[in-house]
């Protein structure tokens, strides 16, 4: 092309920023990112099922003000790899202490929402010199103590599940923001994480995490419903429980700053 002065000058296409990855023992890349003051306390974000690191990007700002914050898109999700082969919680707790090995970081706080809460609870339990913290949230501990969603999705709007009715009705271009942003997952890699989830039952074992933890949940979640909160809360011993009023399962999205509040209040009162 050429520029004002007539000079033939070359096209170049911007490309995004690299992002760093992390090769895991069996070829798997995660790709991660850093935020924040390395000489802070460590706050490891483990996203959902079919989640990305942009699903953080309301909350990395407030979070990184205060703490070290590792982001990474498990494997299945966003950018990094989704290997088609069993997969257990074990492989997904091991990339979890994978990268904190990668990164130098002997423990951290431990927050999973979702899918990454089942991570969470299973690393606080395998690995609990590593935990500073866990914090646990939209999750539950798997197994027949799961209580089940009974509300239904209208047909045809399975994706608003993850909003609160009322966010979804009164927000529509935050819907679209979150949806925007993301990877779409291969429909492999959402049948490797289920198939993750079905054998992961950590309802007799909460007992014996250490960890201080917090239990965090959306009182009007429609893809895990609040009563496995008050379940976590209950068998965790010493544990918190914080619940966002009329906000749905992706709380963290919907009330950014009453959820941030909320898992600062409890980083300061338990420092690693």
């Amino acid at each position: 092309m050429r520029g004002a002065g007539g000079d033939a000058r070359p096209f170049r296409i911007q490309e995004e920023p690299a992002v760093p990855e992390l090769v895991r023992p069996d070829g798997c890349r995660l790709a991660y990112e850093t935020h924040g003051t390395p000489d802070s306390d460590p706050l490891l974000l483990v996203e959902g099922a079919g989640g990305d690191l942009p699903g953080w990007s309301r909350n990395i700002p407030a979070l990184s003000a205060e703490c070290f914050v590792i982001a990474y898109d498990q494997r299945g999700n966003g950018r990094s790899d989704a290997p088609d082969e069993p997969q257990t919680m074990a492989t997904f707790v091991d990339d979890a202490l994978g990268l904190l090995d990668h990164l130098g970081l002997e423990r951290a706080h431990v927050y999973g929402q979702s899918f990454g809460g089942m991570v969470a609870l299973e690393l606080a339990m395998v690995a609990p010199s590593r935990a500073t913290t866990l914090i646990a949230a939209s999750t539950h501990a798997g197994g027949d103590s799961v209580v089940r969603v009974r509300e239904r999705v209208p047909k045809g709007a399975a994706d608003l599940a993850i909003f609160s009715e009322s966010y979804a009705a009164t927000d529509p271009a935050g819907v679209r923001a979150l949806f925007s942003q993301g990877i779409p997952q291969q429909p492999h890699a959402a049948r490797r994480q289920w198939e993750a989830m079905q054998t992961f039952d950590a309802s007799e074992r909460l007992g014996a995490i250490a960890a201080p933890t917090l239990v965090l949940h959306g009182t009007v979640d429609r893809v895990i419903g609040v009563e496995n909160a008050l379940l976590l809360a209950d068998r965790i011993p010493g544990a918190e429980l914080v619940l966002l009023e009329g906000a749905g399962h992706v709380y963290h999205w919907e009330q950014p700053a009453a959820a941030d509040a909320a898992v600062l209040d409890f980083v300061r009162r338990h420092p690693g």
